[in-house]
């Protein structure tokens, strides 16, 4: 049975460690915290992680948490919508649905079908030789025919197999997220766009709002309470927004400077390395695909050598995942889409930190210009990302991929 070994345990790295197993490789996740730590954050599965979700067993699972429902899109601070649609028109659109779930529920579903026997909890990735695949960790040596760098936007990996590469920059913004109960009442899920600020709000699961907010600043600011700073930024906004605010408990807001290559890598591979995620291509949050496409990457991984494999003679599992193999056709897949998203997603945000009002004001009636001709016109331009579908040979499960 050929060997991989997966540096990291976050959504990507446990994507394809389930993908791997299920095309038959003996499995590691190494993962260098003692446990898998809850996150104060959410994320959304949009229609085409869900499609990639079902390859792996785990797109209804998914789906059966959505609780995104109504009108959502785009609001200005007073509360006017600027761009709109209906959860169902979308639906029906992508014959599927968008979810936005608790970070640490999506881990937590993934580590249980991966499988206990798989994940090394407590070890420190060292070193990566790879030419022959062998993984060094504080507690000694993996050998593998493949190994998967879901090491994160930091990546050790990404940078000792490129190391000319400039690696991720700051886009200008620093970003906090939280959650917060609520009363069950309905909550449209929307983004309200200010001068330069951004706040999203939605609700998960469980009756919890998830909300997140953007504002342009210095490169590793300090503030000495965040909920404080953010009811100075947002508290004159619409509703619920000064309520939710509110409510939050000041140690349940986390916050970090966003950062995104502005130069994607060469290659998603290099020897028996593939990259994926976060460490192969890191974008800004603005829409909402950077769990969406770690997930993808993986089940095409998980597709490429295992075509690698079936088209080997005599050569074993490392010629057919190495250069010349499955991972020359992952990058060939991935690099072209991903990179294209990721200067999408930079655009979006570079929209978003507008400040000159006049700008503002411009950017506004385009939005409100476009929502009139077109009530599809937020669903159209998301077309290209969203109608990805996982490689046919991958696909299983009961979703729409499955039955297609």
């Amino acid at each position: 049975m050929p060997a991989a070994v997966v540096i990291g345990a976050g959504i990507g790295g446990l994507s394809a460690g389930i993908a791997l197993r299920r095309a038959g490789w003996d499995v590691a996740v190494l993962e260098r915290a003692e446990r898998l730590k809850p996150v104060g954050s959410g994320l959304a599965i949009a229609a085409n992680a869900l499609r990639a979700l079902d390859t792996l067993g785990l797109g209804d699972r998914v789906r059966a948490l959505s609780r995104v429902q109504g009108r959502l899109g785009i609001r200005r601070p007073d509360g006017r919508w600027l761009a709109h649609t209906t959860a169902d028109r979308a639906q029906r659109k992508f014959d599927d649905l968008v979810v936005l779930l608790a970070r640490a529920t999506l881990v937590d579903l993934l580590a249980e079908t991966l499988g206990a026997d798989a994940l090394r909890l407590g070890v420190t990735v060292t070193g990566v030789d790879a030419a022959t695949g062998v993984v060094r960790t504080d507690g000694g040596e993996h050998a593998a025919d493949l190994v998967v760098a879901a090491d994160g936007i930091r990546s050790a990996t990404r940078r000792a197999l490129f190391p000319g590469h400039p690696g991720p920059v700051y886009a200008g913004v620093t970003a906090w997220r939280g959650m917060v109960p609520w009363d069950g009442g309905p909550l449209p899920s929307t983004e309200t766009w200010g001068r330069g600020r951004v706040f999203g709000a939605h609700l998960l699961a469980g009756d919890v709002v998830y909300f997140y907010a953007t504002d342009l600043s210095p490169e590793g600011a300090v503030h000495g309470d965040e909920r404080e700073e953010l009811l100075r930024r947002f508290g004159g906004w619409h509703e619920p927004i000064p309520s939710l605010l509110a409510a939050v408990r000041p140690e349940r807001i986390v916050r970090n400077d966003v950062h995104a290559f502005a130069t994607p890598l060469p290659a998603y591979h290099r020897g028996r390395v593939a990259l994926l995620g976060d460490a192969a291509h890191p974008m800004t949050p603005n829409l909402g695909q950077g769990a969406c496409q770690a997930i993808e990457d993986a089940v095409v991984l998980a597709h490429a050598v295992g075509e690698g494999l079936a088209h080997a003679v005599g050569e074993g599992p490392a010629h057919a995942a190495g250069e010349g193999g499955g991972l020359a056709a992952y990058s060939a897949a991935r690099l072209e889409r991903t990179s294209a998203i990721m200067r999408r997603s930079t655009a979006v945000c570079r929209a978003t930190k507008l400040r000159n009002p006049v700008a503002v004001s411009l950017r506004e009636a385009g939005m409100a210009l476009g929502t009139r001709l077109s009530s599809d016109l937020m669903l159209r331009s998301m077309r290209e990302v969203l109608e990805w579908t996982p490689p046919r040979r991958a696909a299983s499960g009961r979703g729409p991929a499955a039955r297609a």
